[in-house]
């Protein structure tokens, strides 16, 4: 696909306000304007997936612990997820968005990008229309970002949402006109930008970066120095450049990893090494791309060709490579016969969230663990996927031959 001139894109960025609560308040009329957080058990550390604009005023927030949520607000209702019933509802919007054009790129279950580029409309007018059907014809609240680029159009939408204030689902559409995007950049803080984490946002502060217009500012060949390659998508961003193309084959229905070996393994140790190696670029994947999934799926052919798979639905989405290491080794032994070896095993998710919330039946991995692993994701980036190694591969490390390939 040719990527058509910055300024002559029309892009939309769509999401659903509060998504899983909206749903539940379609099926449950009564839960208007009241506290209510969708999510898992306080009673097993279960944690707020989505909640009410109602429950937001006593600062309950995504991904928070139930048990905490109830505490800020001791009237809070608790509701439990129904994935399947969100699964439906997206569907629906989504069928409304491909309507409006052929180039629709799903980011998560409730969000996706639109290029509006060849309707003769002001791609505002497009935004209000969309968001007219989709609340008529389904009863969902939605939220909009329009400008030239995917980076700024993401941006708005998530700007204008955090100008909302009361109760209300903030049912937003925020533009940003072509040639304004730098200006409409500046005044936001630099955390607000794609690819800056709690670790990157740090990293500027120590040399002045506060805002985006400070970032945009800042020698391009110094931040390279510093950051390596993503210095250079860090200055193009700054400055409200992306070029990257509304792409629908991008839309992600799954992630996976997969080796297959030279000689058929029977070893549990070498495979589940292979395993955790796999689960580490999983994860490292997801959190690049700001998702997390439910879905777990484990891949293993034996040495006589014949392939199985099996998967499991966690009731939380992960990104967390020992979660899926956890979850995937586990599920691999329950089905493993042990008596044939095998000659491929891989990993895959799917189901996938943009809203990233701990898995609370592996509560011991905190935000600690969570920080380390933006740390080392960061590292990787700059210098290559080597530069760090555990220190059990350095003593028991598999060497090249036992992998043929790598997918």
């Amino acid at each position: 696909m040719n990527i058509k001139n910055q300024h002559t894109r029309k892009i939309i960025h769509m999401d659903l306000d509060a998504f899983f609560c909206a749903v539940e308040e379609l099926n449950n009329p009564s839960l208007k304007n009241k506290a209510f957080a969708v999510g898992g058990d306080p009673k097993t550390r279960g944690v707020v997936s989505s909640c009410s604009y109602a429950a937001r005023q006593f600062s309950v927030h995504s991904a928070m612990p139930m048990a905490q949520a109830l505490r800020l607000c001791p009237s809070l209702i608790v509701i439990s997820t129904n994935h399947h019933r969100y699964s439906e509802y997206s569907k629906a919007v989504m069928s409304i968005l491909e309507n409006y054009s052929a180039l629709i790129e799903k980011m998560s279950i409730d969000e996706a990008f639109m290029d509006v580029s060849d309707i003769q409309l002001m791609p505002g007018d497009i935004a209000r229309t969309i968001q007219s059907e989709i609340k008529k014809k389904i009863g969902l609240p939605t939220s909009f970002g329009v400008s030239v680029n995917k980076l700024v159009a993401k941006i708005a939408n998530d700007y204008g949402k955090k100008q909302h204030k009361g109760i209300s689902y903030p049912e937003q559409i925020t533009i940003v006109n072509p040639g304004m995007e730098k200006s409409f950049l500046a005044p936001l803080s630099v955390g607000s930008l794609w690819g800056v984490g709690e670790k990157t946002q740090q990293e500027l502060k120590k040399i002045g970066i506060h805002t985006i217009g400070d970032l945009a500012s800042y020698d391009q060949n110094l931040l390279v120095n510093r950051f390596g390659k993503h210095g250079v998508d860090l200055f193009k961003h700054a400055n409200g450049l992306d070029e990257r193309p509304v792409v629908t084959s991008h839309e992600r229905k799954s992630l996976s990893q997969e080796v297959t070996f030279t000689k058929d393994i029977e070893s549990e140790v070498i495979l589940r090494k292979t395993m955790l190696r796999l689960c580490e670029k999983l994860g490292s994947h997801l959190r690049h791309e700001g998702l997390s999934a439910y879905t777990i799926k484990v891949k293993y052919r034996y040495k006589d060709f014949s392939t199985y798979t099996r998967q499991i639905t966690l009731p939380e989405p992960t990104n967390h490579d020992m979660v899926l290491l956890d979850t995937g080794w586990n599920l691999f032994l329950k089905y493993w016969n042990k008596i044939n070896a095998i000659r491929l095993i891989g990993i895959g998710v799917s189901n996938f969230s943009s809203h990233y919330q701990q898995l609370s039946l592996w509560d011991s991995f905190d935000k600690k663990e969570m920080q380390l692993f933006k740390i080392i994701d960061s590292l990787k980036d700059k210098y290559g996927k080597d530069i760090i190694i555990r220190a059990s591969d350095l003593s028991d490390k598999l060497s090249s031959y036992d992998i043929e390939e790598e997918i």
